[in-house]
């Protein structure tokens, strides 16, 4: 199935606070657009993607989403990271899509064939939940409709997630993305990261860059 591809993407400036002090402010916010511009080049290499919508405020974002030829939606800047996914399927929505795909930006390792995974064969009804590696938080939600749940992003994400597709009786899957598995929130995740960029060298060099690696 083609799917809308849609990122949330906060200021720079308030990203990766978890961060912080390891990292400075400038740092980080040379990271996180290390990072959007891996997704953005991860996604475009994704057949299954027709239209990508980046929704922001940060005008670097707005650049690098632009150069990227995804489409640049103002973000609310209200509900946070739910917020700003529930304006992108609202614009979807809109435009015909059938099926969106909610992705992070903080997660450089995206390797298109698992997205390209996830994407086909989906149904016209179902929900796709893929875990962080904790097993609780939510790195990627595929919806077909684009409403079929209301995400709601945070610390257990992932239950919620479950819970609101069994509550709307839509057919769900909680699909295990290694490549998605990885988000960067903390300064073990910092570790974690530039242990595989190490190990595997040519992935996300955008981000292995910003890491000095």
């Amino acid at each position: 199935m083609k799917a809308t591809a849609i990122l949330p993407v906060k200021r720079f400036a308030d990203a990766k606070q978890r961060l912080a002090p390891g990292i400075g402010s400038t740092h980080r916010a040379e990271l996180a657009a290390a990072m959007l511009e891996d997704v953005l080049e991860a996604i475009a290499a994704a057949r299954s993607i027709e239209h990508t919508i980046v929704v922001t405020s940060e005008s670097r974002a707005i650049e690098l989403a632009a150069a990227g030829g995804a489409e640049v939606l103002p973000d609310p800047d209200r509900g946070g990271h739910s917020g700003a996914a529930l304006a992108g399927i609202a614009r979807a929505r809109e435009q015909g899509a059938g099926c969106v795909v909610l992705l992070p930006i903080d997660c450089p390792l995206l390797a298109p064939r698992e997205l390209e995974r996830l994407l086909t064969g989906m149904p016209e009804r179902y929900v796709a939940i893929v875990p962080d590696r904790h097993g609780t938080g939510t790195n990627a939600l595929a919806l077909a409709p684009p409403d079929a749940i209301e995400p709601t992003f945070g610390e257990g994400s992932c239950v919620r997630h479950v819970a609101a597709a069994r509550e709307a009786g839509v057919p769900f899957g909680v699909e295990e993305l290694p490549s998605l598995a990885l988000d960067l929130d903390t300064p073990a995740d910092v570790v974690a990261l530039t242990l595989e960029l190490e190990m595997r060298g040519g992935r996300a060099s955008r981000t292995a860059k910003a890491l000095g690696i």
